[in-house]
């Protein structure tokens, strides 16, 4: 609680000072904010990033990251970054469920076929679509980031079929759609921070949780749920957000600087992303996690009603046949 408290004093702190300091001026440090340690992929494609933006203005402008989760949630991040108190964070996408509607398509359960198929939907018209729709909302969508597949992890038993799910109290990412997805299969959702997962999982506040390799390994939840089960259900990818207060501040020139910079740590990101994903799993498995291969049909066959409960819209049912369209 009293860690807690500090960062909401400090995110508190920064917003003050930021705000009053007015306009980015011609010798500034960009702020971004990211839960995930120091050397976790996202941190270090936002690293790189910076690193051609201080070049490319002759060090006018630099990026500083708080990584570690230093200035509170992913929620408190984004709030941040809308008032302009931060440049910028780096975001799971479903922390803008609730913010930015379009947001909710690419998390959709069972939607990307393949990690190829996933890339070539945000690289397309359509990844840009989606980061655009957040402007109005006061974001500027920079990139796109990878999250690898989301998959069931436990403690007490082995999730191999949807039936196994059923009164599982699982915890989700603070998102409406992430819940209806776990309801969908008979479980108890209970979303919260990333930070208080593993206490939670400790201590049976819930039973399951689910994320990628890279976050089961780095947050070592491994040692608090053995059992992880290869459900792959999304591939809710990463955002990389730039505050629109600041943004408008910006002269043409500094705004193609960083634009162009952060779409050139996609690829650096991707690189370490699939490095990062084999040494995780190489990590958790000598541990002593199994992996297990799960009845995946099940579990998709139980996603109509969450489609039907999200997908309302006719451009977000437009946006859904046009990403299964892409080959």
């Amino acid at each position: 609680m009293l860690c807690f408290t500090l960062k909401r004093a400090t995110v508190a702190a920064l917003s003050a000072l930021t705000l009053s300091a007015g306009a980015i001026t011609q010798a500034e440090t960009l702020r971004s904010a990211d839960i995930h340690p120091n050397d976790y992929p996202t941190v270090q494609a936002v690293r790189y990033m910076g690193e051609l933006i201080k070049k490319r203005t002759d060090g006018r402008i630099e990026v500083k990251i708080y990584s570690g989760g230093a200035l509170g949630s992913e929620g408190d991040s984004i709030e941040q970054v809308k008032l302009g108190a931060l440049a910028m964070t780096r975001v799971s996408s479903a922390a803008m469920h609730n913010i930015c509607q379009t947001t909710r398509v690419p998390s959709l359960p069972f939607l990307f076929r393949s990690k190829d198929h996933l890339h070539k939907v945000l690289d397309s018209d359509i990844g840009d679509e989606i980061l655009k729709s957040c402007e109005d909302a006061g974001f500027v969508g920079l990139a796109w980031y990878d999250s690898g597949a989301r998959s069931m992890y436990s403690g007490e038993k082995p999730i191999k079929t949807k039936d196994d799910v059923r009164g599982m109290k699982i915890r989700v990412q603070q998102s409406d759609l992430s819940v209806a997805m776990i309801e969908a299969l008979g479980g108890n959702a209970t979303p919260m921070p990333m930070g208080e997962v593993y206490t939670a999982l400790k201590t049976g506040l819930v039973d399951a949780a689910e994320n990628n390799y890279p976050s089961y390994e780095s947050a070592h939840h491994y040692e608090v749920a053995k059992y992880y089960s290869l459900t792959e259900h999304t591939m809710t990818p990463e955002m990389l957000l730039f505050s629109k207060r600041q943004w408008d501040k910006l002269s043409d020139a500094d705004r193609d600087i960083i634009r162009k910079a952060a779409l050139e740590s996609v690829p650096y990101m991707r690189k370490l992303w699939s490095e990062r994903e084999n040494t995780s799993r190489a990590v958790v498995v000598k541990a002593g996690s199994e992996i297990i291969e799960p009845d995946k049909a099940s579990f998709q066959a139980a996603m109509a009603p969450v489609y039907e409960r999200y997908v309302t819209t006719p451009e977000m049912k437009d946006l859904v046949s046009r990403i299964q369209a892409v080959k």
